[in-house]
């Protein structure tokens, strides 16, 4: 009995120990704003105030288009997933993008509250504030879902909506990236709130894209480095038990504004038959697959993505 005793101390302390050595490897508290925005918030980024938030803006392009284009991110992500959309657009078109609450440099809600209806508040109040009236709206994953939510709850205002990879139906993925897994297994979110092995978001950003070999250094180190930001992995964990995917889509038909469906054929997380829906639920829609791309085909392939756009828009 003594000797069984003593290996359950032994395997304790040898578990613990390789816990110790886990967590001191894979140290990573949350950083401030301040710590990041040299190398993440470069002109032309700017902050703009908003309900206590320092709300990372990029805006560009001309002033006088009476119809922008508005940009909203997926999970995760940041304004940055836009940057060849951006580059391509705003010669002709003023081209505004944010980060989220609770994503990129923005930084967290002050009430925690992260239903898809506080989004949707939060978008109509950042383009009241920069005083657009009217705007195309697009939206990549569950910036999609808050992109055709707000044009549900604001009609007179989206004059036309892109939905690429976006969110809205019952979640049924082929694959989900480790961390989106993580951030929805108690206490072992609450660990990785402190810990965060670079490879982990590495291992993510490779599930979301059709061809894992463009996933270069630089990209996971955006990633890496933005999930840091301070407050963001805890309001990932309060939007995915607040907001889970598909609770009203039944509401979708509802749409009636001119709707262009970009996805990729290799997006796992949100597979093409969500595309076929949301093509089949919204009459009159486009629908665009790219064979090759995965879950944020505007990143994974600008140019090709934003052609389908420019034609739409035309």
């Amino acid at each position: 009995m003594k000797r069984f005793a003593g290996i359950v101390v032994a395997m304790l302390s040898a578990l613990l120990l390789a816990i110790a050595v886990f967590v001191a490897a894979t140290w990573a508290p949350d950083r401030p704003l301040a710590e990041l925005q040299s190398r993440w918030a470069q002109p032309p980024s700017a902050f703009i105030d908003m309900e206590g938030m320092p709300v990372h803006l990029r805006d560009e392009g001309p002033r006088a288009d009476p119809v922008p284009i508005v940009l909203l991110h997926g999970t995760s992500s940041s304004l940055h997933t836009w940057d060849g959309w951006a580059k391509e657009l705003k010669a002709k078109r003023r081209i505004i993008r944010f980060d989220l609450p609770g994503i990129g440099l923005t930084g967290a809600f002050a009430d925690g509250d992260y239903r898809i209806e506080r989004y949707v508040r939060f978008v109509a109040a950042m383009l009241d504030r920069l005083g657009v009236s009217r705007y195309v709206l697009a939206g990549n994953s569950f910036g999609g879902q808050v992109a055709w939510e707000t044009a549900l709850a604001h009609p007179g205002h989206v004059d036309k909506l892109v939905l690429v990879d976006a969110a809205g139906y019952p979640f049924q993925p082929v694959s989900v990236p480790i961390g989106f897994r993580i951030a929805r297994i108690p206490l072992l979110n609450r660990l990785a709130e402190l810990t965060l092995p670079r490879g982990l978001i590495e291992s993510s950003v490779r599930n979301v894209y059709g061809d894992p070999g463009k996933v270069t250094p630089e990209l996971v180190d955006r990633y890496f480095e933005l999930t840091l930001r301070e407050g963001n992995r805890r309001a990932l964990v309060q939007r995915f038990a607040q907001a889970p995917a598909g609770i009203r889509p039944e509401r979708i038909p509802a749409l009636k504004v001119p709707t262009l469906i970009l996805w990729g054929g290799r997006d796992r997380l949100l597979p093409p038959a969500d595309a076929e829906r949301f093509h089949r639920d919204i009459s009159g829609s486009r629908l665009v697959v790219f064979d090759q791309l995965g879950h944020v085909p505007q990143e994974e392939d600008p140019g090709a993505t934003v052609a389908a756009v420019k034609l739409f828009l035309s």
